[in-house]
């Protein structure tokens, strides 16, 4: 068996089709598809039995619970047979022949461990498409520098992975969102000989929803997924898997400030629409997050500017960013004027 793909499937059925027979039709046959519900209350198992039917490919498993996806891909990780493992959101596809020319990059290389797929993003809304921007390399490269670079998602996370690496490195349950991109990427990556790029495409689908500006509390969670990085990467260097421990630590805790701050920004411009609970909760959240910066790696750069600066009361740091969401809108509107 050449690959296994793990689906995991949560009320899919408006796109699951052409999730499913952009399996079905890739070029490389050796493939197994193992689809995983998580509970659903549409259509979306009798739409994946179909498949099971007709074609000895396709394997149709069930969580007891809805858990989410990281558990969802675990239960079909235990059930994996292939020398390369990937996965695709149900709401996704790939090209006939993406699986065909990742599988080439890999076996030509030899020592290629991971091969990332070229991602096209297709806007739902409208049917427009264009690429991700990402950092592409015609050479592979280190597992090292594939974990560097993605830690600001410089390289995505769409790829085919050695079994053994996926089996002793599973998705990470520890959220239910976020966690899994967060963590196990980036171990992947670190724990790979080499990472290459492939041109097999994967058409990841951006829904009409991610246009609005609703406000949702689990934008939050974010924060607790960065943590939970930084914990895996002090684990690494602990391990003596990190090459650079201290810039990739300093490196790092530098973004984990940057998505704090962004996080801070949006509580800011949706505080309004929270009820007092929900208010009270963000803040704690903040404000404990806040407390487990290591100032000293912080750079200059924040530390000098208003509203990027890392103080450690929270009264007086929420006081500074309020300040500051107030005032920088108006004067990028002078500025503009000007």
């Amino acid at each position: 068996m050449k690959i296994s793909v793990l689906i995991a499937i949560y009320n899919a059925e408006k796109y699951l089709r052409q999730c499913l027979d952009s399996l079905k039709n890739q070029s490389v046959k050796e493939c197994q598809f193992i689809c995983v519900d998580d509970c659903s209350t549409d259509s979306s198992v009798e739409i994946i039995k179909q498949y099971v039917r007709e074609d000895s490919r396709f394997m149709l498993l069930h969580t007891p619970v809805n858990s989410g996806h990281s558990v969802a891909r675990n239960l079909g990780l235990q059930h994996a047979e292939g020398e390369y493992i990937t996965m695709l959101d149900a709401d996704d596809w790939m090209a006939a022949d993406a699986y065909e020319k990742a599988l080439a990059v890999a076996e030509r290389d030899g020592g290629c461990d991971c091969v990332l797929f070229r991602l096209m993003m297709y806007n739902d809304w409208d049917g427009s498409m264009y690429p991700f921007d990402s950092k592409e390399f015609s050479q592979p490269i280190s597992g090292q520098e594939a974990f560097r670079l993605s830690l600001d998602w410089d390289i995505h996370g769409y790829y085919i992975i050695k079994r053994d690496i996926h089996l002793k490195y599973p998705y990470d349950a520890t959220l239910r969102v976020y966690s899994d991109d967060n963590i196990t990427t980036r171990l992947h990556y670190l724990h790979s000989r080499s990472v290459a790029f492939s041109d097999g495409i994967y058409y990841y689908r951006q829904h009409a929803e991610s246009l609005t500006h609703k406000y949702s509390i689990k934008q939050f969670l974010f924060m607790d997924a960065f943590s939970l990085l930084k914990e895996n990467i002090l684990r690494e260097i602990a391990d003596g898997n990190i090459d650079a421990p201290v810039e990739t630590l300093t490196y790092f805790e530098n973004l984990r400030w940057i998505n704090f701050l962004s996080m801070v920004r949006y509580y800011m411009k949706h505080r309004a629409q929270m009820t007092e609970e929900e208010r009270s909760s963000v803040e704690q959240r903040l404000d404990q997050k806040l407390q487990t910066f290591e100032v000293e790696r912080i750079e200059n750069r924040f530390k000098r500017r208003f509203g990027y600066m890392p103080i450690k009361s929270w009264p007086l740091f929420r006081l500074q960013a309020a300040i500051f969401h107030r005032v920088y809108p108006l004067y990028r509107k002078l500025k503009i004027k000007s």
